[in-house]
């Protein structure tokens, strides 16, 4: 039986006594907010700009956190203590809390507060070696108007189909475009293309999430002597790119070889991604807040 202790509205429970209601809004109607944070070398990495991502998102969706920023910093790296962890991932989530089998959320009483550290590896290392494929798939990004892509929400519905159709193809990460038919991001991660030396991503307007560690990544490219240019990208540029990459928490930085079945580049990672991953990896090892 697993030792994880898992921190729930205030205690702290092995895995296996880890449990919610079945009438929280979390899970009935994918009602709250989320934050995947990565830990590197005994510190948390980008803490503050996940919680700051997560009180956002909070504030968008009317959803008062019950528990004070500083509070929230200390249960997250207490969880780190409590389970060992160095080099790992958190998943920090509040719901709206237990109601009734309505969706107003008028009957949560009080929001939950999860937070589990634990491990995670979203793909083998020799992805990030070779490079992977991915696939645009028929299920589009929702609207802007729908739902702001800056509210990182429990509902991922509309990434999971996208995940799917990738899956079926036998592709490893999947696109997703708006309704306009430009690329906004991919099932988990955003995404970077090079073309002639300059680098582009989809702006947030697109539909991207505005990731850590997109942002971390656009601040590496700066320390390069180089710019990222948010714009509108269709499939066309991602075709005919010289190099592609994507970004997450959870994947890190990862190389994109062949999109639709087109080689990208020389069908292997470029130079430019190579030498971005190296810097992004230096700078895991030496910065974030101490777990101990």
């Amino acid at each position: 039986m697993s030792t994880s202790k898992i921190y729930i509205d205030g205690k702290f429970y092995d895995q296996a006594d880890a449990k919610i209601s079945v009438f929280d809004h979390g899970l009935l109607y994918g009602d709250g907010i989320f934050e995947g944070i990565r830990a590197y070398n005994g510190r948390v990495f980008l803490l503050k700009e996940h919680l700051d991502r997560l009180y956002d998102s909070a504030k968008a969706i009317l959803l008062q956190i019950p528990i004070s920023y500083d509070e929230m910093q200390k249960i997250v790296l207490e969880s780190c203590k409590l389970n060992n962890i160095r080099d790992g991932y958190i998943r920090l989530v509040v719901t709206r809390g237990v109601g009734d089998l309505g969706m107003s959320p008028d009957k949560c009483s009080k929001p939950s507060v999860i937070c589990i550290a634990a491990t995670i590896q979203l793909y083998p290392e020799e992805f990030y070696v070779k490079g992977l494929k991915v696939v645009t798939t028929p299920t589009q990004r929702m609207g802007n108007a729908m739902l702001s892509p800056a509210i990182k929400s429990l509902n991922y519905l509309n990434n999971i189909m996208a995940k799917i159709e990738g899956n079926l193809a036998g592709a490893q990460e999947s696109i997703l475009l708006n309704a306009e038919g430009y690329v906004a991001e991919c099932s988990g991660d955003n995404i970077f293309i090079i073309k002639k030396g300059q680098i582009f991503t989809p702006p947030i307007y697109a539909g991207a999430l505005g990731g850590m560690t997109r942002k971390c990544t656009m601040d590496i490219i700066k320390t390069m002597g180089k710019q990222t240019v948010e714009t509108n990208l269709t499939r066309y540029d991602l075709f005919v790119a010289d190099e592609i990459f994507l970004t997450g928490s959870g994947a890190e930085i990862v190389p994109v070889v062949n999109v639709d079945g087109r080689i990208i580049g020389e069908g292997k990672p470029g130079a430019i991604t190579g030498d971005i991953m190296r810097r992004f990896k230096d700078l895991t090892r030496t910065t974030g807040v101490p777990i101990y």
